[in-house]
């Protein structure tokens, strides 16, 4: 689910979040930081939940219609199509799925029921859904992407839920795109026949990314005052108070990986926090930042200083 670059932008947070010293509590900073992945997979089963509700909610809705007293022919013979969906029925009665999400209490739906009938509002009233109860013929491929267009159209643009999320944890405003990636990547992949672990992948690709994730961190952690000092004597038109900032941050993990990472060539760390500062320091940054990594990456090779060797680890 995750990949390397959001384990930076997370590495990157907590640095800038910290505003100790080196001799202060690491495992404490890298326990918060460890926290900080591992509630974008709440994220993940938070939004699973919200599926499981919406499908829930469209039994609900039809059956209301079916009981109404004066109700008219088509509410006496509402379209089933969403109730029956074969995909939704897939996540809502996944035990393992289900049994996450109540383990760690994240079926808040209940409560903020309001964002369920927004949703489920909007979703009556589009094309997407008018097309998916027109069409005579169904099969499990057609509700796959009737879920899928849902999920994108919908539920993942809409701002309400974006604000509700933001309220509910503030680090999601940044998780929300990687796990809606990774949201719509296991729902493409579903079978009929796919086992249950299949809406419960790893949170990490492999054992290497989740030490990719300690090491940077308590690395960068570890020397921060070196990398300043290194960083500072780079050029003569240093701007203290960039050091202080999210760019000095941004510097020292590249330095950090430029030194401690032998396997990472410099062109991937300096690209993926060029991309990073465009996102989330100032105009000028990637512009600043580019500058000095590249004049100290032909220092180090003009010295044969931290060689890099093996492959590239992205």
């Amino acid at each position: 689910m995750l990949n390397r670059r959001h384990i930076r932008i997370k590495a990157m947070q907590s640095m800038y979040a910290f505003k100790g010293t080196e001799s202060d509590d690491l495992i404490k900073e890298q326990k918060f930081l460890l926290y900080s992945l591992d509630s974008m997979y709440d994220l993940y089963l938070s939004l699973l939940a919200l599926l499981t509700e919406l499908h829930k909610k469209s039994k609900n809705h039809n059956d209301k219609l079916q009981g109404k007293l004066l109700g008219t022919a088509a509410d006496k013979n509402p379209d089933l199509k969403f109730q029956e969906n074969q995909l939704l029925h897939l996540i809502s009665s996944n035990t393992m799925l289900q049994d996450a999400i109540d383990n760690k209490k994240l079926n808040f739906w209940d409560l903020d029921f309001e964002y369920v009938d927004i949703l489920f509002k909007a979703i009556l009233k589009s094309d997407i859904y008018k097309n998916y109860t027109e069409d005579s013929e169904p099969s499990f491929k057609k509700d796959k992407n009737f879920v899928i267009d849902v999920f994108t159209d919908i539920i993942a643009p809409n701002e309400k839920l974006y604000d509700f999320f933001e309220d509910k944890k503030i680090t999601w405003v940044d998780d929300l795109p990687v796990v809606n990636t990774a949201m719509l990547k296991v729902l493409r992949k579903l079978k009929l026949t796919s086992p249950e672990t299949a809406l419960l992948p790893s949170l990490y690709k492999d054992d290497d990314d989740k030490e990719f994730a300690i090491e940077l961190f308590k690395k960068t952690f570890l020397n921060s005052s070196k990398f300043a000092e290194e960083i500072s004597k780079k050029t003569t038109n240093w701007d203290s108070e960039r050091l202080a900032s999210l760019d000095g941050v941004l510097l020292k993990m590249a330095l950090c990986e430029f030194q401690k990472f032998p396997s990472i060539p410099h062109k991937v760390t300096i690209n993926e926090y060029l991309e990073i500062a465009k996102e989330y320091s100032t105009p000028k940054s990637s512009l600043f930042i580019n500058g000095i990594l590249d004049k100290i990456v032909k220092e180090y090779q003009a010295e044969n200083m931290h060689p890099k060797a093996g492959r590239g680890l992205m």
